[in-house]
């Protein structure tokens, strides 16, 4: 089987690059899956981008249609707000009303 040293380097050289293919082609398939979970990586980016852009021009054109919603709400806070107080402020006087009647009535 091995007369010279030549066929035992043809054997080794022969086995030395089936071993270098077997390693180049196992070194491509995972390149080759990594581009690819890369690829989808940036599919789902530029989705969740997209998406965030419909949102804020969704955002955008609510506001701008509602601006006049906000004053009109602004006022009726403010106005909330007034009636609020005023309704405390009374309810604090009839209190104050009420211990001093109290009062009378219990020196005589």
């Amino acid at each position: 089987m091995f007369e010279t040293s030549g066929d035992i380097l043809n054997w080794i050289l022969a086995v030395s690059s089936g071993v270098l293919v077997f390693f180049l082609c196992w070194a491509l398939y995972y390149f080759i899956a990594s581009a690819q979970r890369i690829y989808r990586l940036i599919k789902q980016v530029e989705t969740g981008v997209s998406k965030a852009e419909n949102l804020i021009d969704l955002i955008r054109d609510k506001i701008s249609s509602s601006t006049s919603y906000l004053a009109i709400f602004g006022e009726l806070l403010k106005r909330g707000m007034e009636f609020a107080k005023d309704r405390r402020q009374k309810n604090e006087d009839q209190d104050g009303d009420i211990k001093s009647w109290r009062g009378k009535t219990k020196k005589k």
